[in-house]
């Protein structure tokens, strides 16, 4: 169990903190990620904050009259750079959290939650065939006070996810692929909109994909 502790209540908390650990985890069973996205992403940013900062500093000590044809380019550069930036986070990376590859096989994963819906919805996209779309509620793998259990949230990855569970074998033993781990018994889930915890589900575009349940 994580020893760091979140709030149950806030969506962002918990997403943010699965999709740390779904890269961690991948990236321990030898997945290696590919930063391309990402480093696009931090240069576009750094660039918008560079042009921001200098366009501030000349304006201090120069003063407006001498630098107010270049502070309207910059304010042009700068709406550019955020428009990129807007673009690239929506229609390239598109949620991607983790891109990379193991023994020649890519996989690239994007993960949502929608408003007022405490589940993880995951998209899976692999070079050799189409992608797949799985969900399942936080409670899976985090306590009512708020602390993540890795061994649920692995179990279900390497469940649902073949390329995972080809590699973590022991957490995607053949009998639990329709019937996946949730907490143990001494673990405590979140209350959910009726007070009772929902069956995590996987859904696949893939043929020949099963739906899980959790034991009730």
């Amino acid at each position: 169990m994580a020893d760091t502790k979140i709030s149950t209540q806030s969506l962002a908390d918990l997403k943010n903190t699965t999709d740390d650990a779904l890269g961690n985890y991948l990236r321990g069973l030898d997945f290696k990620q590919d930063n391309t996205k990402i480093d696009v992403r931090l240069a576009i940013g750094y660039a918008s904050v560079l042009i921001a900062a200098a366009t501030f500093a000349a304006d201090y000590k120069l003063g407006w009259e001498v630098t107010k044809t270049w502070t309207a380019v910059a304010v042009v550069a700068y709406a550019l750079l955020n428009g990129a930036f807007t673009y690239w986070m929506w229609a390239v990376e598109k949620g991607c959290v983790f891109d990379g590859a193991r023994e020649g096989k890519k996989i690239s994963i994007s993960t949502k939650t929608k408003k007022y819906d405490p589940t993880y919805y995951l998209t899976i996209s692999l070079a050799d065939s189409d992608s797949i779309d799985i969900k399942s509620p936080f409670t899976t793998w985090f306590t009512s006070d708020g602390y993540f259990v890795a061994q649920p949230f692995q179990q279900w990855l390497a469940s649902s996810i073949e390329a995972i569970g080809d590699v973590d074998g022991k957490n995607a033993l053949r009998d639990q692929r329709d019937d996946l781990a949730a907490p143990t018994a001494g673990v405590a889930v979140l209350p959910e909109g009726n007070g009772t915890a929902e069956a995590s589900g996987v859904d696949s575009k893939a043929k020949g994909s099963k739906r899980s349940k959790r034991k009730g």
